[in-house]
């Protein structure tokens, strides 16, 4: 019998964290009774497994500077009122 190298046994520090985020997810779906945050669980099960439906900052380039406009102008909004 031969001894596994520890590189065989190493797993990603992302794949670590996204199972320990579904097994606190599993649990907190099985305790919860209110049917809308069964639906919040379950989604956020869903997403953990398939990270390709979630969008990132190359989808949104410019999110940040417009984000940053719409706030300026709501406060000026506000100010004026």
């Amino acid at each position: 019998m031969t001894a596994n190298p520890i590189e065989r046994l190493d797993v990603p520090a992302d794949d670590v964290i996204r199972r320990a985020a579904c097994a606190t997810t599993r649990k907190a779906l099985a305790k919860t009774h209110s049917p809308s945050d069964r639906i919040a669980y379950a989604n956020d099960l869903y997403l953990l497994a398939h990270p390709e439906a979630c969008s990132t900052d190359a989808d949104y380039p410019d999110w940040a500077a417009v984000l940053a406009l719409q706030t300026t102008k709501n406060r000026t909004a506000r100010r004026a009122s």
